[in-house]
């Protein structure tokens, strides 16, 4: 099988990250010597990768705890809200059921 220039293309961004395993960064690299205008391509990434950096996100346990217990407030909030409308619907639905009844003699 031949490999393309469409399968280096998808290849690139696991290449580009260095989180391609070595026979696939070694396949990538040996085609990219014979491609001049993808290499180029691929350094121009490689460069802008550079500059934006990886921002670490790191949750404290304070963090955590906060997002828990929003969480759980708005569960709550989500419970409570779907209770009264269960409730409103069984109020109406027994009004219509009562007003529109014949009267028991």
């Amino acid at each position: 099988m031949e490999i393309t220039r469409n399968v280096i293309v998808d290849l690139l961004p696991l290449y580009l990250a260095g989180e391609a395993s070595p026979d696939t960064n070694a396949l990538v690299g040996k085609f990219l010597e014979t491609d001049p205008e993808l290499a180029q391509l691929a350094q121009d990434q490689k460069e802008k990768m550079k500059m934006l950096g990886e921002v670490p996100v790191t949750l404290t346990e304070d963090d955590k705890m906060k997002a828990y217990r929003k969480t759980r407030w708005v569960m709550v909030l989500y419970i409570v809200v779907l209770a009264i409308i269960i409730s409103l619907i069984l109020g109406v639905t027994l009004l219509v059921f009562f007003v529109s009844s014949p009267p028991i003699n």
